[in-house]
C-alpha cells in the first residue's frame, strides 16, 4: 500500500514538471515569428487544403491551450493565441490539430477506436468516483461495488492509453506536413518539434497516472480479498 502512494506521489511530480515545462516552451516559443508571416487560422486552412480536406472548417474558441478537433462537427477549434497568432506555436499547434482532421479523414484505426468509446466514458465518467468511493466503504460487506468502480476505471485507463499513438500520430503528420511545405524553417521546425515534445508527454504522463490510480484501488480490492 505504502508502495502506491509513492507511486502516485511521483507520477504527480512529474506531471506539475511536465506541465510546467509544457506552459513555459509554448511560452518560449510563442513570443518567436515565423519567417513566412502566417497565421495559426492560415496554416491550419492550408495544411487542411494540402491533405485534400475541404469539408472541415477552422474556427477560434475562448481559452488557453484549449486547441482540439471536433471529429463531431468537422472543425479545427483553435485558441485566439493559436488562431490569429504568427508564432512557432500557433504553427506546432494549428497543424498538430489539423493531423487529427487528417486521421479522421483516413481513418485511422486508434482515433476510431477512441471516438467509440467517448459516449460511454462520458456516462461512466460521472458515477465512476461515487462508485469507487462506495464500493471502499462497503469493502467489508461486498466487494461487488468496488469490482464495479475498478472495472470502469479500467477502461478509463485504458482510454488513455489509446490516445497515446492518436496524439503521437497527430504530431508526426503535423511535423511532416510543416518541413515538407517549408511552412517553418530549419531553426523554427527545431522549436516547434520540440513543442509537440513536450505536449505529448503531457499526455504519456496522464496514462500512467491513471495506471498507477487503477493498480492503488486493485491493491485495496485484491487485499479485501485476501
Amino acid at each position: 500500500m505504502m508502495g502506491a502512494y509513492v507511486i502516485g506521489i511521483l507520477v504527480m511530480l512529474i506531471s506539475v514538471y511536465v506541465q510546467w515545462r509544457l506552459k513555459s516552451k509554448f511560452e518560449e516559443y510563442s513570443q518567436v515569428g515565423l519567417s513566412n508571416g502566417m497565421s495559426g487560422r492560415e496554416i491550419a486552412e492550408k495544411m487542411l487544403r494540402d491533405s485534400g480536406i475541404y469539408d472541415v472548417r477552422v474556427v477560434s474558441v475562448e481559452g488557453q491551450l484549449t486547441d482540439h478537433y471536433n471529429p463531431e462537427d468537422k472543425t479545427v477549434n483553435l485558441s485566439p493565441d493559436v488562431f490569429h497568432g504568427r508564432s512557432v506555436s500557433a504553427a506546432a499547434v494549428a497543424s498538430h490539430e489539423c493531423g487529427h482532421a487528417v486521421q479522421h479523414a483516413t481513418a485511422y484505426k486508434w482515433l476510431q477506436f477512441r471516438s467509440k468509446m467517448v459516449p460511454f466514458l462520458s456516462i461512466s465518467s460521472r458515477y465512476m468516483q461515487w462508485v469507487i468511493l462506495g464500493g471502499i466503504l462497503l469493502l467489508n460487506t461486498t466487494p461487488l461495488p468496488l469490482t464495479i468502480g475498478v472495472a470502469l476505471f479500467a477502461i478509463t485507463t485504458l482510454f488513455t492509453f489509446i490516445t497515446l499513438p492518436v496524439e503521437y500520430d497527430a504530431s508526426n503528420i503535423a511535423l511532416a506536413w510543416i518541413q515538407q511545405n517549408r511552412v517553418v524553417n530549419e531553426r523554427e521546425y527545431v522549436m516547434a518539434a520540440d513543442a509537440l515534445k513536450w505536449a505529448a508527454r503531457t499526455y504519456l504522463v496522464a496514462a500512467i497516472g491513471s495506471l498507477a490510480t487503477l493498480l492503488y484501488y486493485v491493491s485495496i480490492l485484491m487485499g479485501r480479498r485476501d
